[in-house]
């Protein structure tokens, strides 16, 4: 970080967006406020930009000197216009009582600074560079949480992305202290802060400062009955704790593939997910000495798919998370040596495109429960994911179309509901097992599963006559 305040405010004062503002004839004060300052601090550059303005005729102004239209966004506390000119965003909001009290109204001191866009005078009225420069997450005011308990996930988010930083111990002590204030933000907001973590560089860090501060079961309060199982039975192997150690191998994960942003995304949900079944699920074999969670995954999910509801996924994430979720152990399964070239295809023809992100999970599963050492295991596992990832890519060269449809079924005589469903998914089994190779196997099977459906319900249908007449 530079720190010259001279510096700094030429930086500010080159941006091609500045510069356009020269000369557009404001009718009150404008500034840019916010994390782009921060950006410009720590040598990057922005690409969103925050400006605070005193008089309304001058949102027409901006959308004069960008050439676009603001439109309003409905789920910030504070009423905030959009402009998105070319490949930059720019948020407006209107100053109610003086610059000043808007850097106060704002997040963190980092972000409580502003730069007067006529004058060129810089404004940090909270120390917010002296915390840029030593790296330090603080509010500006004591009661910036209590105005927006989203800020509590900000924070730790901030924590993920911005390498160095760390949170100030009075907002530590807040978070804990108002966790329970979470509850009060829409879930939209909250989902779009854990995404941002999820995709960060250091998301361990993150779910870490959630745990210590208790937010992390007041947002998911499903882990709440992982860690008292793991308190009470006194595991080697703790059951939450290796799926949030799991967090801390992303970067190892990733050396074996180029994951896009869905699979760690999709992963990352998949891993904070994948074992809450088990706490339901607790067995003894006292003859064996072994614990069991038997159909953990299938309970997992069930409860993971309340939370995405709750936090408002789109279906195709919940699907998709929910399907990782069930076959979490699916890798690990075909992982020891007498597994056949076979089953890696099924595996592929099975998951498809969510292939990738079930390796990731595989992964950061399998190091968070070995704390990172790498054994014989280990070894065979990532061989194991190697493979799938080239039958993967070799799918997508060719992939393995379907023999038939939905559509298909429905010409023949079925009606939508779960005999379709049944019969469609037991063909596409079979094709990935090469019992079935052609389109017309595939609508033999069809037509003879419709015939005994329609038998069966035909037997039903004269069975309750049968019952009628006898009660009559």
């Amino acid at each position: 970080m530079t720190s010259s305040l001279k510096v700094l405010r030429a930086k500010i004062r080159n941006l091609s967006v500045i510069n356009k503002l020269a000369g557009a004839g404001f009718t009150g004060n404008v500034y840019l406020v916010g994390g782009a300052i921060r950006e410009l601090a720590l040598g990057g550059l922005p690409r969103d930009y925050d400006f605070a303005l005193d008089h309304p005729d001058d949102l027409a102004i901006l959308e004069r000197v960008f050439e676009a239209r603001a439109f309003l966004l409905g789920k910030k506390p504070i009423q905030t216009h959009r402009i998105v000119p070319h490949d930059v965003t720019i948020d407006l909001t209107f100053i109610r009582d003086g610059i000043a009290s808007d850097l106060a109204r704002r997040d963190f001191t980092m972000n409580a600074i502003g730069y007067d866009v006529a004058s060129g005078e810089l404004l940090d009225p909270f120390g917010g560079l002296q915390d840029i420069k030593r790296r330090c997450i603080r509010s500006p005011r004591a009661d910036a949480i209590r105005d927006d308990p989203l800020r509590m996930v900000k924070a730790v988010r901030h924590a993920a992305t911005l390498k160095g930083f760390f949170l100030d111990h009075v907002l530590l002590e807040a978070i804990h202290t108002h966790r329970e204030l979470i509850h009060s933000t829409a879930s939209e907001r909250i989902k779009y802060e854990l995404d941002l973590i999820m995709l960060s560089s250091d998301a361990h860090r993150a779910i870490k400062l959630m745990r210590e501060t208790d937010i992390l079961f007041e947002l998911f309060p499903e882990l709440r009955a992982l860690k008292e199982m793991d308190e009470e039975k006194g595991f080697d192997l703790e059951t939450l704790g290796h799926t949030l150690d799991g967090f801390a191998y992303l970067k190892r994960a990733r050396r074996l593939h180029e994951f896009s942003e869905r699979d760690k995304k999709y992963a990352g949900w998949g891993l904070l997910f994948h074992d809450l079944g088990k706490a339901y699920t607790f067995s003894y074999d006292e003859a064996k000495g072994r614990v069991h969670f038997f159909y953990h995954e299938r309970h997992s999910s069930e409860i993971a798919g309340k939370i995405m509801e709750r936090l408002r996924f789109s279906v195709a994430e919940a699907r998709s998370i929910s399907t990782l979720i069930e076959q979490h152990m699916r890798l690990f399964l075909i992982s020891n040596r007498e597994a056949t070239e076979r089953a890696t295809r099924r595996a592929v023809y099975k998951l498809e495109d969510l292939i990738p992100s079930l390796v990731l999970l595989t992964l950061l599963d399998m190091y968070g429960s070995s704390g990172g050492k790498e054994n014989a295991t280990t070894r065979q596992v990532k061989r194991r994911c190697r493979e799938v990832l080239a039958a993967y890519d070799e799918w997508r060269r060719e992939p393995l179309s379907r023999l038939v449809t939905g559509h298909d079924l429905l010409q023949l005589g079925f009606t939508e509901g779960a005999a379709l469903g049944s019969v469609l998914s037991t063909i596409r089994e079979k094709q990935i097992a090469g019992e079935m190779k052609v389109r017309e196997e595939a609508l033999s099977y069809a037509r003879k599963a419709l015939q005994e459906e329609q038998s069966q319900q035909t037997s039903g249908s004269d069975q309750s006559s049968v019952i009628s007449e006898e009660q009559e």
